[in-house]
């Protein structure tokens, strides 16, 4: 870099920060901004023109100016001269202004373009190096359009020195991640790869980078890599430190570069070739091998730098797992630093001994560690190290320390944080389940978890727990006894009643001998729950009730009195006032053989993937949670293998007691919310339905019952439910268009996990282009959230595309697709014309292909006024006295595509007496009579050349009329 010379410190500048600095006020530094504001605004505008370094003084002080937070709306042209100067300060100041202030979307940008292609093209390696570092900077699309075929061969240019190669490198680099698919690699990727090799240490860095973005994308592009790579890592670790003296960091030779070295070699398996195998493996080995050497230096710098190349090095070996003796060895190292007296290491440690531990080498070696980790998690004082090493305790857990490390979770749970509670409870509940041998064991210790910390048990762990106990005989009766036993507690959870009503409901028969759990007893323990819980398990509990007839006739009366009671039979609560006055109905006039087949016991349900576990991986997110199916392949309670996949496809039919106890009913909207009433109290019970959509496909069917009113409307609601409606507010011209979509939740309950997407077919991605802005992931209760859709016409389509929503209530995933009222005719431009000019169009309109008429009965009676409205709605002009017959509806307009411009011409013939038209069929009547022709824009020229025969611009691109696809 130029030095400075001493006329370039600006003393203008300094005396102007300076008062600044000694404003005593907020208004006396306005007031001097302003000042100083309009005197540069003076001198831009003056007729004497300034010198580059007076230009340069007064765009500083206007970066300055917005840097303090007020905004800048001239001196941008000013910015862009400087960037012809030869001089390095002022073209460095011309690019900075540039990189903080200009749009991407400004008119200048053509301008600075072509001065940035100049500098490239200079040759100058400090003009190049502004130049590219403003590319990285800014970054936009324009740049990578007009730069990305240029930089790739100023990197592997042999004449290029090399700061400017890293600069290139990392200039390519922001391009690649900004635009993937205007940086062009195909051509150049041998000789960008071979720049591994190049002597100065500083390209390699920034090329490596580089090389290990594009081989995550591409990497059968960039295989050859691993070779090079592994060479020149272990010319790095077998150096010593003054071999690389200037890249030696505290005694640490290259560490950054050895870190993405290790890191591009993650992007690939073990090499297949054993030399290179070998030469990889010794230095892994060597780098192990450091780390148990005395430091060098007591530095913090020198341990951070020695440990980054370790940790990196630690996870290739985890990412290859193919050596059992470096896992061994990285598992050992690790353990050393479960003591450390630095947190950071101790989290990191912990972090990575949870990856090791699925490897079925170093499962072992893990588990030995077991007792520090619970000692981690009993003293650690940083929360973040605490959860690190729950999940490492759920990591090294099997079959041989599972009850040693629930009870340690367990008792962690009662004083854990708050934020990793409900991720503990889901992690107790997967490992007493998949590894339980006695399932009363497991039965204890869900019940102990509900106790707790009931809060933060969902609704998927005693879904759980239910379906196992029904689907294992030698369980039911001790599962019956101890809720029975834990419900007897003065305080009581509420899911712990859930679980008792439902036990009990089922199995209460297999206790009922004893005297202290004799039938009446256990439904006067169950009824003295009932005034505190909520609706669904109050409605719970009255299906219990219905059972308990069937299973204790002796308690039917009892039964009886409290479903005849003013309390349920005219309770505020649809849903137990139904259940109330039908279960009583029930109960009096069926006989006992009815009563046994409609409440009989619940058959076991199908094998089922653990919803559990689909729950956890949803919340930590893909990649976080330990992999304890596929490491070791324990078998689950259930006796088989559990898969780790998240999709269960298997369905069941509810038998009629399901729907009784209101076990079986579809999370589809019914007349309640399904989650906060007793209709949805198992909804899906132990299927995954939860899990997200795939890309493009909607969930459920699609509601489009209001779709057809918004043909020729853009305003109103769309969709409407118990939970949510949905409204829009649209605008369109010509061939672009912006949709406002209004999602209100009518119910008091926040929507948590809200999300929207817009779903596509294949062949609708090419005609429709829609870009959705993100939206906020809660709702709250009586709130309204707005979205906005940009679209673009890009040709003619036929479908409509998908509004797919999902948000979680009350702990049930809910799933909305709704058709989006977007059709051709909402591109249309409404065109005006005199009759002559009209019939002169239509006559020559005369091919098959441009013209299709439809005869059909008007379903309402005919209104005029009517008519011409739903007519202009669908967004034609409305053509007054053209027609000679006045009772018949003429209008033309303009459908603009992106690449090209259709013009329809319509007629609309109705017969009074027949009753053939109608207002209520207006549009297809309009869509059918259509005309279509490339006609011009209502301001061009009507000239009779403009409509020669242009078939293309007719049909599409099946030969059909456009008109009719619409």
């Amino acid at each position: 870099m130029p030095a400075v010379s001493k006329g370039d410190g600006m003393r203008g500048l300094a005396v102007f920060i300076s008062d600044i600095r000694n404003c005593k006020s907020k208004e006396a530094e306005i007031k001097r901004i302003n000042k100083e504001l309009a005197n540069i605004r003076s001198k831009f505008k003056g007729d004497k023109a300034l010198d580059g370094y007076s230009k340069k003084k007064y765009v500083c002080k206007l970066l300055f100016i917005f840097l303090l937070g007020h905004d800048i709306d001239f001196g941008h042209m000013e910015a862009v001269n400087l960037l012809s100067s030869n001089k390095y300060t002022e073209k460095q100041i011309g690019y900075l202004f540039i990189s903080v202030l200009v749009n991407s979307n400004s008119d200048l940008i053509r301008l600075i373009n072509n001065a940035i292609k100049n500098d490239l093209s200079s040759r100058n390696p400090t003009f190049m190096n502004l130049a590219l570092h403003c590319i990285a900077n800014v970054g936009s699309r324009e740049m990578a359009e007009a730069f990305a075929a240029d930089i790739p061969r100023i990197l592997v240019a042999g004449d290029t020195m090399d700061s400017v190669k890293q600069s290139a490198a990392l200039c390519l680099l922001r391009l690649n991640r900004t635009s993937p698919d205007l940086v062009p690699m195909g051509e150049w990727t041998s000789r960008v790869v071979h720049l591994l090799n190049d002597q100065h240490l500083g390209v390699v860095t920034a090329a490596t980078s580089l090389i290990t973005t594009l081989a995550q994308k591409n990497p059968e592009e960039f295989k050859t890599s691993v070779s090079l790579a592994v060479a020149r890592l272990s010319r790095i670790v077998t150096s010593a430190s003054t071999d690389l003296q200037d890249y030696t960091y505290y005694f640490v030779p290259a560490p950054w570069l050895s870190v993405k070295l290790l890191r591009l070699l993650q992007c690939y398996p073990p090499p297949e070739d054993a030399a290179i195998r070998g030469r990889l493996s010794e230095c892994l080995e060597t780098i192990l091998n450091k780390a148990q050497e005395p430091p060098k230096s007591k530095k913090v710098q020198h341990s951070n730098a020695k440990n980054a190349v370790l940790f990196e090095a630690i996870s290739l070996i985890i990412h290859h797992d193919s050596e059992p003796t470096l896992l061994v060895r990285a598992c050992n190292q690790l353990g050393q630093f479960l003591q450390h007296r630095e947190t950071n290491l101790r989290y990191l440690a912990l972090e990575s001994m949870c990856t090791l531990a699925s490897s079925e080498f170093s499962h072992e070696a893990v588990k030995t560690h077991i007792e520090t980790v619970i000692n981690a998690l009993k003293t650690e004082r940083d929360v973040s190290v605490r959860q690190r090493a729950v999940d490492l305790l759920y990591a090294m857990c099997d079959r041989s320390n599972v009850q040693q490390i629930v009870a340690e979770m367990l008792n962690y749970l009662e004083t854990a944080d708050y934020s990793i509670r409900e991720e503990i409870v889901l992690k107790v509940a997967i490992l007493a389940e998949k590894y339980a041998v006695d399932y009363t064991w497991y039965v204890d210790t869900i019940l102990n978890l509900i106790r707790i910390a009931g809060d933060y048990v969902s609704e998927e762990v005693w879904y759980r727990v239910i379906q196992i106990v029904i689907n294992r005989d030698d369980v039911q009766g001790y599962a019956a006894k101890t809720v029975f036993e834990a419900l007897q507690a003065p305080a009581c959870h509420e899911n712990l009643v859930k679980v008792g009503g439902y036990i009990l409901g089922e199995f209460g028969n297999l206790i009922a001998g004893d005297p202290r759990s004799s039938p009446l007893v256990q439904f006067n323990l169950l009824h003295s729950k009932f005034h505190l819980c909520s609706v669904p398990s109050r409605a719970l509990l009255l299906s219990t009730y219905i059972k308990f007839i069937n299973l204790f006739p002796e308690v039917k009366g009892t039964i009886q009195e409290v479903l005849r009671s003013d309390s349920q039979l005219r309770n505020a609560d649809v849903e137990l006032q139904q259940r109330a006055v039908e279960y009583l109905r029930l109960s009096c006039i069926a006989s006992t053989d009815i009563l046994a087949t409609v409440l009989e016991e619940m058959p076991p349900f199908p094998e089922r993937e653990s919803s559990i576990l689909a729950k956890l991986k949803r919340k930590k997110g893909p990649g976080m949670v330990p992999d304890i199916e596929e490491g070791r392949k324990d078998k689950n309670v259930n006796g088989g293998m559990e898969p780790i996949s998240t999709n269960a496809t298997t369905k069941s039919t509810p038998s009629p007691s399901t729907d009784l106890l209101s076990l079986g009913s579809s999370p589809a909207l019914s007349s309640a919310p399904p989650s906060s009433s007793a209709g949805g109290l198992l909804v899906d019970v132990f299927t995954e339905n939860h899990a997200p959509a795939a890309p493009g496909v909607p969930m459920g069917p699609v509601a489009d019952d209001n779709f057809s009113r918004f043909v020729c409307k853009n305003n109103g609601v769309l969709f409407e439910n118990q939970l949510v409606q949905i409204g829009l507010k649209s605008e369109f011209r010509q061939n672009l268009g912006r949709m406002y979509i209004f999602f209100g939740n009518k119910t008091s309950t926040q929507f948590l996990n809200f999300s929207s997407s817009v779903i596509c077919q294949d062949s609708l991605k090419t005609q429709l282009s829609i870009h959705i802005k993100p939206a906020d992931p809660t709702v709250d209760g009586g709130a309204q959230l707005q979205q906005i859709l940009n679209i673009e016409c890009v040709s003619d389509f036929v479908e409509a595309p998908v509004l797919s929503i999902q948000f979680r209530y009350g702990g049930t995933l809910q799933n909305i697709a709704v058709k989006l009222p977007i059709t051709l005719n909402k591109f249309f431009q409404p065109t005006e014309m005199t009759s002559q000019d009209f019939f002169q169009r239509w006559k020559q309109l005369s091919s098959p292909q441009q013209e299709v008429q439809k005869i059909f009965k008007a379903k309402h009676s005919m209104d005029t006024e009517v008519t011409k409205a739903k007519i202009i709605g669908f967004g034609v002009a409305l053509l007054d006295r053209v027609d000679p017959n006045p009772s018949n509806f003429v209008g033309a307009g303009v459908i603009h595509t992106k690449t090209t411009q259709v013009g329809c011409l319509l007629r609309l013939e109705p017969n009074t007496q027949a009753q053939v038209g109608g207002p209520e069929r207006v549009l297809a009547c309009a869509l059918a009579c259509a005309r279509c022709r490339a006609v011009p824009s209502p301001n061009a020229s009507l000239s009779p050349s403009l409509f020669t025969d242009v078939p293309s611009h007719t049909t599409d691109k099946q030969g059909h009329c456009i008109a009719a696809a619409l």
